[in-house]
């Protein structure tokens, strides 16, 4: 069995992930689409900073 690599995306590119949604009003499913990320993670990436910056 192979262990599961898991990607890791700088800050900058997070950033731009979640201004794609809260700036530019695109939904979680097609920013995550255009980034070619899944929606999972970049629901979590927004949920994270509206915490963050709560």
């Amino acid at each position: 069995m192979t262990k599961r690599q898991y990607r890791r995306y700088p800050d900058e590119f997070k950033q731009e992930a979640i201004a794609l949604v809260n700036e530019q009003g695109y939904s979680v499913v097609e920013a995550a689409a255009s980034l070619g990320i899944t929606d999972k993670l970049l629901y979590n990436w927004v949920a994270k900073h509206k915490k963050a910056n709560k």
